[in-house]
């Protein structure tokens, strides 16, 4: 590839940290959202088991359990937002010109 082949380049460099994780990083990270709200499915289920001489504290955890997996589903297939922050860049300080009027001094006439 010769240099006048070469693509043109963004005005702007991106920062590592506009970056977006790889597909592996949120795979895992949808991965890991499934298994809690599943995990949190067998807990309900047992306590409705432990509670069931209260019937209305029983009924309620097995009715919370039941949307447990349609819900866990719909978050792993979510993708995940984008950060919407920026970033703090480095902005150099500029001193501020002085806006009062100077004296101007006068060279010998020629």
């Amino acid at each position: 590839m010769t240099v006048s082949e070469q693509p043109e380049r963004p005005a702007e460099p991106v920062l590592i940290t506009d970056a977006q994780l790889s597909y592996e990083e949120e795979l895992a990270i949808r991965k890991r959202r499934y298994k809690i709200t599943m995990g949190m499915r067998i807990p309900c289920m047992i306590l409705a088991a432990v509670f069931y001489q209260i019937p209305w504290l029983a009924v309620t955890l097995l009715v919370i359990s039941i949307p447990l997996p349609w819900i866990a589903v719909l978050i792993a297939n979510d993708r995940l937002p984008n950060k919407a922050s920026k970033p703090n860049r480095y902005q150099p300080e500029r001193p501020a010109l002085e806006s009062r009027e100077h004296p101007v001094i006068e060279g010998p006439n020629r």
